[in-house]
């Protein structure tokens, strides 16, 4: 479970620098308290992964006599998460307003943006992904840590630096990331067949 807990910790902690996520939280900081904003992700993230780590429980599950086959398929789920990372994830304008004209409680409206945002995003993915393979309990809490990590980190930083990180070196420093994960979940896979 530890192994799982700090390999999924990491994982997600990548895929979710330069998010449009990132770019949620900085901006709901400027409208809420940090500490609502906090309780808000890390609320709405560990309902998301723990969605997520039950679908990818039942796919390695079921298909556990082909471990080696569905190690090669994250492989290569981990190549495309590199290319999405490359790609770039931009909150648009609408999305920055809405956040910003956000009524309510903090608490409730930045859980329920969140929760919305990431249905179908990449670290989502990425947590089913590393479910199918790794103990799902650890894969829950250290994706959920590893998300409220990032964002967090992001906040701090918007609040501290007032710019932007620096986009190109997190972009291209998540991709290699996800590609050396791509590399040696093809390796480890590709033993097993």
């Amino acid at each position: 479970m530890l192994s799982a807990l700090l390999l999924s910790t990491v994982v997600i902690f990548i895929a979710e620098l330069g998010d449009k996520s990132q770019l949620m939280a900085m901006t709901f900081a400027t409208r809420y308290r940090t500490r609502d904003v906090l309780i808000g992700i890390t609320a709405a993230t560990a309902v998301v992964h723990l969605a997520s780590v039950g679908i990818g429980f039942w796919i390695g599950e079921a298909f556990s006599d082909y471990q080696g086959w569905i190690s090669i398929g994250a492989g290569i789920a981990f190549i495309g998460f590199a290319l999405w990372t490359l790609r770039g994830d931009e909150l648009t304008e609408d999305e920055a307003e809405k956040a910003k004209r956000s009524t309510g409680k903090a608490l409730l409206a930045v859980g329920v943006a969140f929760f919305l945002a990431e249905l179908g995003d990449k670290t989502m993915l990425a947590t089913i992904t590393l479910a199918t393979t790794e103990n799902w309990f650890g894969v829950w809490i250290g994706s959920t840590v590893g998300m409220v990590a990032a964002d967090a980190l992001a906040i701090v930083a918007g609040a501290v630096l007032g710019k932007r990180l620096p986009e190109n070196v997190i972009k291209y420093g998540a991709a290699a990331a996800f590609a050396v994960f791509a590399v040696l979940l093809i390796v480890e896979g590709a033993g097993q067949v």
